[in-house]
């Protein structure tokens, strides 16, 4: 069981930690957690990784969408402000990441980071988890897709280098708007996309393979940004994108609508409307192959607004939300690594 964590690090102390704006109106309390293990095996049909590590259950960013959000019920917490300031931090996952790394079994399959909550919102700052795991990637030989709307991933450029050469990596920056206001109103204390494009161009300059997720797509409130958010990603050095289609499962719903309705009052209903005009006349899809997708004129709309952005700008184009497998390396210790998936 996760245990309060009385002193939650000072953020003026080991690590800075700047508030992108004023700083949250919620305290945040930190619970400490010993996992039983570090690789979470997945087995939906739809997500194209089977290994993922997540050092933190809930997530700081707080972003009204995200899906997430029902997973944290069942740590006896809310889905809603305990998700964004009752964070869980998995102490000893390096230690159990070494660990599953040293079973004959361990393949040196790709591992996805990010696979639930983001692995590198603030915290990180002060426990660099994520830091310490690329870094027995990088030692093991395994490939690495991460996804993060976080800037602090500039942090470890020098690991991350280390493992496109040792293995193949790849660092999708998801960005589903343009402007930093915009996005605040969504996704609070996510690091402006300002900061996103230029974290993108910070990695790609550095050698690094970089994607752009435009996840998620909300007919109605940012499916007309797509072709801006393209153009920055390509001048910052992206080579691929994808999209995912918004979801809003079980308590997602209300939150994201609440929030929706704060922010774009005149623009509420409109946008509720176009979501369901590509769910079917609901607000969700749960089935396997359609929940990250939509479904009718208005989604084959955006999917060629997509597809023909790409195509103009010279970005590959992947389906869904997977991180697709890195490039191989052409030498090195890791050049006969096999990255099937």
């Amino acid at each position: 069981m996760p245990r309060p964590h009385d002193n939650p690090p000072n953020r003026f102390e080991e690590a800075h930690i700047e508030w992108e704006g004023e700083a949250p109106p919620a305290d945040l309390q930190v619970y400490e957690e010993h996992a039983k293990s570090a690789l979470a095996e997945n087995k939906s049909p739809d997500v194209g990784f089977r290994w993922s590590v997540n050092a933190y259950r809930g997530c700081f960013h707080a972003c009204a969408y995200c899906y997430a959000r029902p997973t944290h019920p069942y740590l006896g917490f809310g889905a809603g402000t305990d998700f964004d300031r009752r964070i869980i931090v998995k102490v000893n996952i390096v230690e159990r990441l070494q660990e599953a790394f040293q079973k004959k079994s361990w393949k040196r399959e790709l591992v996805a980071f990010s696979g639930n909550t983001d692995c590198y919102q603030p915290l990180e700052a002060h426990y660099q988890l994520t830091r310490r795991c690329l870094e027995l990637c990088a030692t093991h030989e395994t490939p690495v897709a991460v996804i993060t709307k976080g800037k602090l991933v500039r942090r470890d450029v020098d690991v991350l280098q280390e493992l496109q050469r040792a293995a193949g990596c790849r660092v999708a920056l998801s960005i589903p708007f343009v402007d930093d206001d915009h996005a605040r109103s969504i996704e609070p204390f996510a690091s402006p996309p300002s900061k996103r494009f230029e974290t993108l161009r910070i990695l790609s300059d550095a050698g690094i393979q970089t994607a752009i997720a435009v996840a998620p797509i909300i007919p109605g409130l940012n499916d007309d940004q797509i072709p801006e958010i393209l153009r920055r990603a390509r001048d910052a050095g992206a080579s691929s994108a994808f999209k995912i289609m918004l979801r809003l499962p079980r308590e997602v719903g209300p939150i994201f609508e609440a929030r929706l309705a704060e922010a774009f009052p005149l623009r509420h209903r409109k946008v509720m409307s176009a979501i369901r005009d590509v769910r079917r006349g609901r607000d969700t899809e749960s089935r396997f192959g359609a929940r990250m997708v939509g479904s009718g004129p208005r989604w084959a709309a955006i999917e060629q607004l997509f597809s023909t952005h790409c195509a103009r700008l010279g970005l590959e184009h992947h389906e869904g939300e997977a991180p697709r497998p890195p490039a191989r390396p052409t030498t090195g210790p890791g050049a006969q690594l096999p990255l099937a998936f």
